[in-house]
């Protein structure tokens, strides 16, 4: 089975977007969020090449791609394929400068 690894940042994330839904749009949707991240990081492993490829200026971001939470449309997961899965590396709000954040070439 293909492997789901997370970075310190995106664990930091889920817990952000927890937090805040839990408190403005209470806990049940905070639940379903993580639960549907999950199930978006292990469809992501199934099949890495899913999500939209970036220009990153970083070469340690090289092959970083774009996707969606399921049901969350916008919540977006940023992502390395690997051979044996994925690794998460953030999970942003897309109202966030995430483009400059992840110094993302236009």
């Amino acid at each position: 089975m293909p492997q789901v690894t997370q970075h310190a940042a995106a664990r930091n994330d889920l817990i952000e977007h927890f937090v805040y839904l839990a408190e403005n749009a209470g806990l049940d949707i905070a639940e379903r969020f993580l639960l549907n991240a999950e199930a978006s990081f292990n469809a992501l492993a199934e099949q890495p090449m899913l999500g939209v490829a970036l220009t990153l200026r970083h070469f340690e971001l090289a092959g970083l791609r774009k996707w969606r939470v399921k049901d969350f449309d916008n919540v977006l997961i940023f992502y390395q394929p690997h051979p044996d899965g994925v690794s998460i590396v953030r999970v942003l709000h897309a109202a966030r400068d995430w483009r400059n954040l992840l110094e993302i070439e236009a």
